[in-house]
């Protein structure tokens, strides 16, 4: 289970907390993959992400509390929330008990589930399973948990579609397109075509090939040729939000005619979907080129 506002040192995309109680439970979850449930009384996401869990280390700053380090390559949340249940309906059917009412185990923080819930719930939160797999009356809808579950043959399809770069591009365009009101963050420009669809792209700021997050936090919206210059390095983003230009562009004053006014980077309203300044950090370490000008 996880909460926004939690009071534990968690970045589900890199590092869960947990305390030391749940570490039998937690320990079966290591080199595999694990959902991410906002609590009932929290909020209405539900079940939101997944990701798969590296190791298990003690916390060092707090004795008694464990962290499980997840793999940042893996993280993904969902095309849409599942709920934790629809009209007296779960998805997770391990919370029930003989009578099929809710167990006390549905209050755990981490529990374990088994592989048919696991999938059920993937398959009712990514549109991508209804395309790469065949589809079973259980994934055609979430009032669809009620009915039998047909057995699954092809469980290590599931994970294995979590982790497909088209998979993972197409919901990481979508979260981070949403966040942006499919605006570029550094020109402004909002151009839709007749069909409806953005020209405006989803850049990672922390690549992926440096173990960048598919997460919103990781994401700016920008329009092609800004996109193109910001991950070659030719453009960043200051701590003030200031939009750097290398001195290795060869045409600086027709850059700065396309950039917003104020040179400064438009983010969303909402701090939780505004980029993390540690991958803004890495991006001027890692990426930037030359020297940043005036």
């Amino acid at each position: 289970m996880y909460r926004e506002d939690s009071r534990y040192d968690d970045r589900p995309w890199e590092v869960y907390q947990f305390p030391e109680a749940y570490l039998s439970r937690a320990s079966q979850m290591v080199g595999d993959w694990v959902i991410f449930m906002e609590p009932v009384k929290a909020g209405r996401k539900g079940y939101h992400a997944v990701g798969k869990v590296e190791q298990i280390t003690p916390d060092p700053r707090n004795a008694g509390m464990r962290l499980a380090i997840i793999d940042p390559t893996s993280y993904l949340e969902f095309d849409r929330n599942v709920p934790f249940q629809v009209s007296g309906n779960y998805p997770e059917r391990s919370v029930l008990n003989e009578a099929d009412k809710v167990s006390g185990r549905a209050q755990s923080a981490v529990r374990t589930i088994p592989d048919a819930d696991f999938n059920r719930i993937i398959a009712l939160g990514l549109d991508a399973g209804d395309e790469l797999l065949p589809r079973t009356d259980t994934e055609s809808s979430a009032q669809a948990v009620a009915e039998e579950q047909a057995p699954y043959q092809l469980e290590q399809d599931r994970t294995q579609m979590l982790t497909l770069r088209t998979v993972r591009d197409r919901i990481f365009r979508t979260v981070v397109l949403k966040a942006y009101d499919r605006r570029c963050a550094f020109t402004g420009f909002q151009f839709i075509n007749g069909g409806g669809r953005a020209e405006v792209e989803a850049a990672h700021i922390k690549s992926v090939s440096a173990k960048g997050p598919d997460v919103v936090q990781n994401g700016l919206a920008l329009s092609g040729t800004v996109h193109w210059m910001f991950d070659r390095g030719l453009l960043t983003v200051a701590e003030d939000r200031r939009i750097l230009l290398s001195n290795q562009i060869n045409d600086v004053d027709g850059v700065r005619k396309i950039l917003l006014p104020n040179g400064h980077a438009k983010f969303p309203d909402s701090p939780k979907d505004q980029p993390d300044p540690r991958f803004m950090q890495w991006h001027r370490d890692n990426c930037f080129k030359g020297v940043a000008l005036n």
